[in-house]
This record gives structure tokens, sequence and C-alpha cells, in this order.
């Protein structure tokens, strides 16, 4: 089943003598429960590419569509709403609230919509993530490898169509990087997670089961290992 299909998609900042072509029609599909590297130098377009697909900024041509959802046609509103339940999103800056705890930031995007966690699978996640026993512990009583798992499971809790992890280890340790990925690759067995994840990092993309590489805002590389 196609979870993500993205076509010509191109994005143009600036006008000009100082435009900038970021993505220049970039096309890919990526199936349920794949788990998908975007690799490529700093400027080859990795973040803006995450960004569009995440429904965070919109292309300038082309279209994304996420679990059978156009996104350009959503307001920002509706963008906003549609990635809190669909999109998961992992940044290197876990983006945990500091005051809260580690069970209130996990739940949060259920907050947000006044909605109850199935226990059970709240259960299922954290201690799949080593985190039962941390969840009344704020952010900063935790390792930075434990802070992003907290962000992970905070990126599942919906039971995303999609998670899209952005350089998710690039503030970690290897020991730390490591345990992150064990537990991407986890929730992506266990849980059927499909998974985009945008890294510079050779040894973590060589964990993906399909690596793309983008040069100059395209598509040069699509390599299934798997």
């Amino acid at each position: 089943m196609e979870i993500l299909a993205c076509r010509g998609v191109r994005k143009i900042y600036g006008a000009g003598a100082g435009q900038v072509t970021a993505l220049d029609g970039i096309s890919l599909t990526v199936e349920q429960g794949e788990f998908v590297a975007v690799v490529g130098a700093s400027g080859s377009g990795k973040s803006t590419l995450l960004h569009i697909l995440g429904g965070v900024d919109k292309p300038t041509e082309g279209t994304v569509t996420v679990d059978g959802t156009e996104l350009s046609h959503l307001t920002p509103t509706q963008a906003a709403i549609f990635r809190r339940r669909k999109v998961g999103l992992i940044y290197q800056f876990y983006n945990l609230i500091p005051t809260l705890s580690v069970r209130k930031n996990i739940l949060m995007p259920l907050t947000l919509d006044k909605k109850k966690p199935n226990q059970e699978y709240f259960d299922r996640i954290v201690n799949a993530l080593g985190l039962s026993d941390k969840l009344e512990a704020l952010p900063g009583q935790l390792s930075g490898g434990q802070q992003q798992r907290a962000a992970i499971a905070r990126s599942l809790i919906y039971r995303p169509a999609l998670l899209l992890a952005d350089e998710p280890t690039g503030n970690l340790d290897q020991k730390n990087s490591k345990e992150v990925l064990d537990m991407l690759k986890l929730s992506n067995r266990n849980l059927n997670q499909t998974i985009l994840l945008i890294t510079h990092d050779e040894r973590a993309a060589l964990e993906a089961d399909r690596i793309i590489t983008l040069e100059d805002g395209r598509i040069i590389g699509d390599e299934r290992r798997r």
C-alpha cells in the first residue's frame, strides 16, 4: 500500500538573481512499512524535502500525497492537524516541553485533540523504548538518548501513517546514536511503522531498507538494500 507519493516537486526560494532552486523535480513513492533513508551533502535539499513531505512547507510546483490526502489542498490549520494525526516528526533537537513530565510530553498530540490514549498501545511503546521507569521524570533529568527516545514515543503515539526523522542522531554520541537507530528499527519491524530518515550519517543510512540520494535538489540514486 502506497503511503507517500511525491510527484514533480520543485521548491524555489527568492526571485531574479537571488533565486535558489532547492528541489528540482522530485518524484518518489514510499510503501507502507518501508524504512527509507534520504542522504546527501549539506545543501542537497534533504531538509527542504522533509518539510514539504510533512506539510510544514508547500512546493512551488508538484504534489505530495500522504495516506490519500493531497497536502497542497490543506489550509494552514488543516495542515497542522494533519501533521499531528498522520505524520510523526522527529528532529535533531528533541523539542520536548521542559516543564512537563515524559508521560505528558509523549501524550501531548492526543491531549491537544482531547483524546484518551489506548493504554495497551502506550505501554507497548514506552516498554519497547525503555522509558517505563522515566515517565514521571522531566526531560532535563534524562540523557540525550533518553530524550530522543521520548521524542520518538511522542511521534508514535497517534499511530502516524508516516514517521519523518530529520537527523535524529545528529546531536548524540555514538552509543546513544545506535540506541536511537535501534529504536527506529524496532518501531519499523514491530509496529510496521513507515519511516523516512533524513541523514548525512552513512552508518545511520545503512540501517534502512532503501537509500535515496539527493544532489542539488535532484534524486541521483535510489537503492533498495533488502
